[in-house]
């Protein structure tokens, strides 16, 4: 019988028999798989490291090299990937019969980006772990960044810096990643990681195209109003659709906020709702509490009527778009 881990046990060890990785970020699951073999190695010396995939490996093959002994290793870390298809159905059984005895030469990793709970969890549980790899929070990933950067890149980034790369790339770990070894390497060892460097090395998020897009609506001015569209356009080269989009978006958080401040709710609620940052804060406010309910409603539908003639085929996207910048301009 496998050596048993504590119960409630959520710490990768060496003691772990079979472990369970699922949730939609990748990176976590790659990286508990990393340190699983760290720790493996740690106890066993080197180890065999085997890759399935889980819709079309068959359960009785993968199970028997967990079973049989390594030529060159004294451990094996056999690792199937879409593991929600190798243990579905007709395959679960002979998968939770090896869960209640697997071999103490062998660690088997079952990762999936979904998972179905049921009978096999608990018998993993006793003779190992299972941990979800969920997309983290945006302050969870700035942390991550920073943290990232200094210890394995050697690469220190500040909160500023890390805040905006979050905002520019999201919270994709493997993408974070890869944009924090980039400026690392730009930065140079031991060195600091500034804002200014992201804002030249990483690309606009779609959200700050957006906010470029957004800007020049709010100004009450309707020459600059279709200026920033046709800079838009022509200058940016961003399609109709995308620049209609950023209009449809901001007459959709204008009513929203116009509504919502009068009914009483609190401005930081409101922005937290609409994902209202930066720069775009106090300029959407101002034009919130200008406009009444009723008349960003009339707003809001002018920019869906907008949008349904584009994609109808009626009339010039471009004239359309500029028509639109002028009801902005009156609001």
């Amino acid at each position: 019988m496998a050596r048993k881990p504590s119960a409630g046990k959520s710490k990768l060890d060496a003691t772990c028999r079979v472990v369970v990785l699922h949730g939609p970020e990748a990176f976590l699951r790659a990286e508990y798989t990393s340190q699983l073999r760290e720790a493996l190695v740690g106890q066993h010396g080197e180890v065999d490291v085997l890759h399935f995939d889980g819709t079309t490996a068959q359960p009785a093959d993968v199970l028997d090299e967990c079973r049989s002994f390594g030529l060159m290793s004294a451990h094996k870390l056999v690792v199937v990937d879409q593991a929600d298809q190798f243990v579905k159905e007709a395959h679960r059984p002979i998968v939770e019969r090896y869960a209640e005895a697997p071999s103490e030469a062998a660690t088997l990793v079952l990762r999936a980006e979904r998972w179905h709970a049921g009978k096999l969890d608990k018998m993993v549980s006793e003779v190992g772990v299972i941990i979800k790899c969920e997309e983290i929070e945006e302050y969870q990933a700035v942390n991550w960044v920073m943290k990232r950067g200094e210890k394995r890149h050697a690469a220190r980034i500040g909160r500023d810096a890390a805040e905006l790369l979050v905002q520019r790339i999201g919270v994709d770990l493997v993408r974070l990643d890869s944009e924090v070894a980039k400026l690392a390497a730009g930065a140079g060892r031991d060195s600091a990681v500034t804002r200014e460097m992201v804002v030249e090395l990483v690309g606009q998020s779609r959200e700050e195209e957006v906010w470029g897009i957004q800007q020049d609506l709010l100004m009450r001015d309707a020459r600059r109003a279709i200026s920033g569209v046709r800079e838009a356009l022509d200058v940016s080269r961003h399609p109709p659709v995308l620049v209609a989009w950023a209009m449809s978006d901001l007459a959709r958080k204008l009513h929203r906020l116009s509504c919502g401040l009068r009914a009483g709710a609190t401005a930081a609620s409101l922005r937290s709702e609409l994902k209202i940052w930066g720069a775009s804060t106090g300029p959407m406010e101002q034009a919130a509490q200008r406009l009444s309910p009723e008349q960003a409603s009339v707003l809001l539908r002018a920019c869906v009527e907008t949008d349904s003639k584009q994609k109808s085929g009626w009339g010039d996207p471009e004239r359309l778009l500029e028509r639109l910048a002028l009801r902005f301009a009156q609001g």
